[in-house]
């Protein structure tokens, strides 16, 4: 590529160089299982076929005699999650769309999926992280079945996506694709929401207040609307091509949304294998797609959960990236987008302005992604910049707006909201961690004060309701790590950190844990590594060795995560028992074997020596 900015292919080529071995075994492997499965009748005996096919009605003989391709689709259908709902009515219309073309399709397996917005807080936050684990392994657990050409997954939502790519990489001889469902009409103002949470954290509001503004939010089938980990999954679906081009943001239950879906089938028969436009899966996901990828989420000010989903999904595939490379790559893109928590307007309002395809247009033209990536589109990413829209019934593709609808909310190279994307590594004696600076107004983008140390969140609450933490602090939460309780999400802490930030007090956060795309104003060093519970090799990591009082400086604009104690010679802090209940015992394993958060924070990927 020709226009490609020099900064952007700097670090594209130290990835590319990195992961020159386990990329090429990756796909050496991907290769063999492709020749090995190419006829599935060839390698399944008659009974194993038998039974694929028994329950499959009048597609029995297709699948059979191999008439056309066989789409496997993997399913994160539940109703509790809204984003999921619409899923349960997709595989019957995705069979019908199937056999328009000679094609038949199966559901292949089902994954679970769970909510971070349900469990927030809550014990079972703490098998979020390791969901995404079990996800991977339930795709995989369907795709062995060995009986199809190509792949439909069929989630959205914070470890789904990452977990079906991951377990869809693994089977990257088959083509695949993202069919999304898209979000739920805009609710209340974001602001509004925000404002009754602060309110309840102060005592200001009572429970039924709370629950009355949260139900406006969340209010119908669909994905939320906010741009966290949903919603940035989306985006990076698109960035790197795995979506129908402009697919992710189209409301569920509309002409414009079926004929996406249809067109989503319609085209994984024709990436197959016996075609001529053959499009595997393993050589779609490369190093530069993950660049873009990794691009777009810093240009949108996207969620902060993806610095561990990224290093995690590209290990899937053989690329290996680290926070250096993502840090690098936000010093080089510029922050266009102003989405709620970042901004006022939502996902809806983001669609509406311009959306991903101006964004993908604008990024192209500064050469800021790789343009010569292979998508599931014929026409390659120049199609991402493009919207889907209905003529006379039929689905096609407009150019994406010359200027954006709304400024407020999308900005242009040229003018951008911030020079850079806002992601920045922090690191020091302390360890290292991602502070997500575009969410943060930039004068609290160096805080110095005493610390105050915490193991749990719900401590944190108790302090603040006693009003132990109205002054210049940095509230330290350890022991939130991968290893440590499965690296739970902390965003119920942003609100009383707000209170104490607009009473006009230095506030930061350190943490071990992660927060989300949700996490918004405070000045945060998020998912530290080392974690504070010791490793394998009975090595702690510095925050268990910190004490109350310790002076903690936090500086994203010097890349600094310090303390001023000597800590050397001091005994690390008893780690908390692990909890039971919930589950999480069952997930002790996971634990015990997780990678740390700058590898991804998986236990399957270690064990398996990817």
């Amino acid at each position: 590529m020709s226009n490609l900015d020099p900064r952007i292919a700097r670090v594209t080529e130290r990835i590319a160089a990195r992961s020159r071995d386990s990329r090429q075994a990756y796909l050496d492997l991907m290769d063999r299982e492709g020749d090995r499965h190419a006829d599935r009748n060839a390698v399944l005996p008659c009974s194993n076929l038998a039974h694929g096919f028994a329950a499959a009605g009048e597609d029995k003989e297709s699948i059979a005699f191999r008439r056309g391709p066989n789409i496997g689709i993997i399913t994160a259908y539940n109703d509790t999650i809204s984003a999921h709902q619409p899923y349960g009515r997709y595989p019957e219309p995705m069979k019908l769309y199937a056999r328009e073309i000679g094609a038949t399709a199966q559901v292949a397996g089902a994954t679970p999926a769970m909510c971070d917005g349900v469990t927030q807080g809550a014990d079972g936050m703490e098998l979020s992280l390791f969901s995404r684990d079990v996800i991977a392994l339930a795709a995989a657990v369907g795709l062995s079945h060995a009986m199809y050409d190509a792949v439909a997954l069929l989630g959205i939502c914070d470890k789904i996506v990452p977990g079906l790519l991951i377990g869809a990489l693994r089977f990257g001889h088959l083509p695949a694709l993202f069919v999304p469902s898209g979000p739920m009409p805009s609710g209340i103002a974001n602001k509004e929401k925000q404002r009754v949470r602060q309110l309840y954290a102060e005592g200001k509001a009572t429970r039924d207040e709370l629950l009355e503004s949260e139900s406006k939010s969340y209010h119908s089938p669909g994905t939320c609307t906010f741009y966290g980990t949903a919603n940035s999954n989306q985006m990076m679906m698109e960035l790197m091509g795995l979506h129908i081009p402009g697919a992710a943001f189209v409301p569920p239950d509309t002409p414009l949304r079926r004929e996406l879906t249809r067109a989503a089938v319609h085209r994984l028969a024709a990436m197959g294998r016996d075609g001529n436009d053959y499009r595997p899966l393993a050589r779609l996901v490369d190093e530069k797609a993950i660049v873009n990828a990794a691009v777009g989420l810093l240009a949108t000010g996207g969620s902060t959960n993806h610095a561990i989903h990224i290093p995690a999904f590209a290990r899937a595939a053989g690329v290996l990236i680290d926070w250096q490379d993502m840090a690098e790559l936000s010093r080089a893109v510029p922050l266009l987008c102003r989405v709620y928590p970042n901004g006022s307007g939502d996902v809806n309002h983001f669609h509406a302005a311009g959306g991903i395809g101006f964004v993908v247009r604008e990024l192209s033209g500064a050469g800021l992604i790789h343009d010569d990536v292979v998508t599931v589109s014929e026409g390659g990413m120049g199609d991402y910049a493009k919207e889907p829209v209905l003529k006379d019934e039929k689905l096609c593709w407009t150019p994406s707006p010359d200027s954006p609808g709304d400024e407020a909310m999308l900005g242009s190279v040229a003018k951008p909201f911030m020079a850079d994307g806002g992601m920045r590594l922090v690191e020091g004696n302390l360890g290292r961690a991602c502070f997500k600076t575009s969410a943060v107004e930039p004068e609290r983008w160096t805080i110095e004060a005493p610390c105050r140390v915490f193991e749990t969140q719900e401590a944190v609450a108790r302090a603040f309701a006693a009003g132990e933490l109205d002054r210049d602090v940095i509230v330290v939460v350890r022991f939130q790590g991968p290893r440590a309780n499965g690296m739970p999400e902390l965003h119920k802490l942003t609100p009383p950190l707000g209170v104490l930030q607009d009473r006009g007090y230095k506030v930061a956060l350190v943490t071990d844990g992660r927060m989300s795309g949700a996490s918004g104003k405070v000045p945060a060093a998020i998912h530290v590594t080392p974690e504070a519970l010791a490793d394998a090799d009975g090595n702690w990591g510095p925050l268990a060795f910190l004490r109350d009082g310790d002076v903690v400086r936090l500086s994203a604009e010097e890349g600094t995560l310090a303390t001023t104690a000597d800590l050397a010679g001091r005994e690390p802090f008893p780690a908390p028992v692990p909890a039971q209940g919930m589950g999480r015992e069952l997930f002790a394993m996971f634990r015990a074997n997780a990678g740390g958060a700058e590898q991804g924070g998986s236990s399957m990927l270690e064990l398996a020596g990817l």
